[in-house]
């Protein structure tokens, strides 16, 4: 080593148990983070601080304000530039003596192979399940071991798949679910100190398996609750099934289909149909279930305000919200997952002409951004 990677990795290097050996087996050792949010930004600042060779960064996303409650790479200057770039710049800070490598991309079926092939290990910082599912049988068919890591409001998970003939994430969980069944954490909300957490672990997870330290979470699952501090270890077994993966799953989303159904009680839309059904129906009803915080940033107008958990009140009455049940009525919230709620809850009180947008606020905003008003 050079002398200045002697001074860097001192603390490794007197570790008993650790020494130069481990530390010369990360230095040829090369990983692939996907997803540089509030898991992978805790990730890669321990696997870059622990002297990874090298290490790619996966995102094609870019930094925003919401980001920033748990994503501890990035600040305010650095709002709207590529995730993975700016990780990249900032990581190298920490430790000139390897290669940073970010990828401005997504990963689909069709790039994960040539992606994942110039790496020797996986860490999944993903927040959506058809990710998850690419990722794992990627990983299955290229013989890749998997740091899986998740979480969700209060609550984490750690895993290591597809290693040394271990199980893998689909013997957790076999199937895919339906994505619009799911909130995801801009929908349900996460306490921000959590990704860091689990985050952390799946960087101490990755250095285990590099190294052959310790005993990795093969064939175990790591339940962590934050309010209480606890954690729970629940054994997995292989499912011989799950390994004969020879191709690689479609996305599942929920951005609704390109015609709409008006005979349909509760119908997907797009941010393209709604904009139509707004020209062709003077008598659309618009309703936002967010929270009143929410829509003090940005709304669409004209709307009428129900969040979603004051909905049941609509029934006695809410003073200035009337609705009529016989007129299409069109939902809407951050990303789809709540306003189907709402939609479900008004089908129970007699709506027929139900209609939620898939993407939400999020899609609107992307789509028509001039059209939005601010607070």
């Amino acid at each position: 080593m050079k002398p200045g990677e002697i001074e860097q990795y001192q603390r490794h290097l007197s570790l008993d148990g650790f020494g130069e050996q481990n530390q010369q087996k990360l230095k040829e050792s090369s990983v692939l983070v996907v997803g540089a949010g509030g898991l992978g930004c805790p990730a890669l600042q321990y696997l870059v601080g622990a002297g990874v060779g090298r290490i790619g960064i996966v995102d094609d996303d870019k930094v925003e304000i919401s980001n920033l409650q748990r994503q501890i790479l990035f600040s305010h200057a650095d709002k709207g530039k590529h995730k993975s770039k700016i990780a990249a710049s900032k990581l190298s800070g920490i430790n000139p003596f390897i290669k940073i490598e970010p990828h401005t991309v997504r990963l689909t079926k069709e790039n994960c192979e040539s992606l994942l092939n110039d790496y020797d290990l996986v860490v999944d910082g993903t927040d959506n399940f058809s990710s998850r599912y690419l990722i794992n049988d990627a990983c299955v068919l290229f013989n890749k071991p998997l740091i899986h890591g998740s979480i969700n409001r209060f609550e984490g998970m750690v895993s290591v798949f597809n290693y040394q003939s271990g199980p893998t994430y689909r013997c957790l969980f076999p199937e895919q679910p339906d994505p619009t069944s799911i909130p995801s954490c801009a929908e349900a909300g996460v306490l921000g100190v959590l990704p860091g957490i689990i985050g952390s672990m799946q960087a101490m997870e990755a250095i285990k398996v590099l190294t052959g330290l310790g005993t990795p979470l093969s064939g175990k699952v790591l339940l962590y609750n934050a309010l209480n501090q606890s954690t729970q270890v629940i054994e997995l077994s292989v499912d011989p099934q799950n390994k004969l993966i020879d191709s690689l799953p479609e996305p599942m989303t929920h951005c609704g289909s390109s015609l709409i159904d008006y005979h349909a009680v509760i119908q997907e839309i797009s941010e393209i149909q709604l904009q139509e059904m707004m020209l062709a129906d003077s008598n659309l009803q618009i309703l936002d279930v967010r929270e009143s915080w929410e829509r003090e940033l940005v709304s669409i107008q004209p709307s009428l305000h129900v969040p979603l958990g004051n909905l049941p009140l609509l029934q006695n009455g809410i003073e200035g919200i009337e609705l009529d049940p016989k007129k299409n009525l069109v939902v809407y919230c951050k990303a789809g997952i709540r306003s189907r709620t709402a939609c479900e809850t008004l089908q129970n009180f007699g709506h027929s002409n139900l209609f939620n947008l898939s993407n939400g606020m999020d899609g609107w905003m992307g789509t028509f951004p001039d059209s939005i008003t601010i607070g």
